[in-house]
């Protein structure tokens, strides 16, 4: 069931076999390397190794030369495969005409190469719209259709994190809408390679946290809102135990809560509370996904969990709802 208390039907499992790295040449972008290397060791994957060049380019991208000829970034891309582990499969590719839009390029590539998930640098700290606003990443996520896995780069440091990445937890937050549980095919797909456990969570608002346009009909009627929250939360729970009795029956670990408070928070607090390993969630059409990424869930949980967050374009755009 739903968190809404309607019946629900986790997908088939997709399957993730080609994943799409753009590297710009500097160590900083390095630091998606061991969740790429690890994601094609279990699903398994094939990787492609992309770089675009850049259209009037900087000479040096985050402290370090930019790579702005097709033979040297073809003999950087080789040293990186080089560099994987002995059986991983991986191949790459420089696009050799000057782009002056990357991001458009990088979606392009995806769909040609028929990749399954890109995986990116989020570039940048200091709060949410510097990770993602004005990066290549928040525009690969604008425009494309592919799933997004965003890793942070270590703290303090502008190297590549040497140590290997494992997955023994996932994170799914739901919100007892479709568009959310469109993060579930994939979550169970990572967590079925890696032997995961799946952890799903729905934030229901207290009467000081609700958001939008139900905070002012909450005030008028305080009494029969929080009633209607507790309600809320009742069914969550049934929902969300019922789904990960259905996610267990399919093979795969799976623990299922639900928090009171403001919804990002809620989700980050868990996420770390957890020791969560990857936070997957869905993400709505073009314009949701700005809303998403211009004030709440996913920009929050971007800025702050420093673990890797996989988003997932909804199917379901046109409706409300969704992390």
């Amino acid at each position: 069931m739903s968190a809404t208390g309607t019946p629900a039907q986790p997908e088939a499992r997709v399957t993730l076999r080609r994943l799409l790295v753009p590297l710009d040449g500097s160590r900083l972008a390095e630091c998606v390397l061991p969740a790429a290397v690890s994601l094609a060791e279990h699903l398994p994957a094939h990787l492609t190794l992309l770089h675009v060049l850049e259209r009037a380019a900087r000479p040096t991208v985050h402290g370090e030369r930019h790579l702005t000829a097709v033979n040297e970034a073809e003999a950087y891309l080789a040293a990186v495969a080089g560099r994987c582990p002995p059986g991983t499969l991986a191949d790459s590719h420089v696009h050799p005409n000057e782009e002056g839009d990357v991001a458009k390029s990088i979606t392009d590539h995806a769909a040609d190469l028929g990749a399954d998930l890109i995986i990116l640098c989020t570039h940048g700290g200091g709060g949410a719209r510097r990770v993602l606003f004005g990066s290549v990443a928040q525009q690969v996520l604008r425009r494309g259709t592919r799933p997004v896995l965003l890793v942070r780069p270590p703290e303090g440091s502008a190297t590549a994190a040497s140590e290997s990445w494992n997955v023994e937890r996932v994170l799914v937050p739901l919100d007892g809408s479709p568009p959310a549980e469109d993060a579930l095919p994939i979550a169970l797909a990572v967590a079925g390679a890696y032997g995961a456990e799946v952890h799903l969570l729905r934030i229901v608002p207290t009467l000081t946290t609700i958001p939008g346009e139900r905070a002012s009909a909450a005030l008028l009627v305080p009494t029969a809102t929080a009633a209607s929250l507790e309600i809320e939360e009742e069914e969550a729970r049934r929902g969300l135990l019922a789904l990960a009795s259905r996610i267990r029956s399919e093979g795969i670990r799976a623990t299922a809560a639900v928090g009171r408070g403001e919804p990002a928070q809620g989700v980050l607090d868990a996420a770390l509370r957890a020791h969560v390993d990857v936070v997957i969630m869905a993400t709505h059409g073009r314009t949701g996904l700005d809303a998403v990424l211009s004030g709440s869930v996913a920009s929050r949980i971007a800025a702050k969990f420093p673990r890797p967050l996989l988003l997932v374009r909804s199917t379901h755009s046109g409706e409300p709802g969704a992390a």
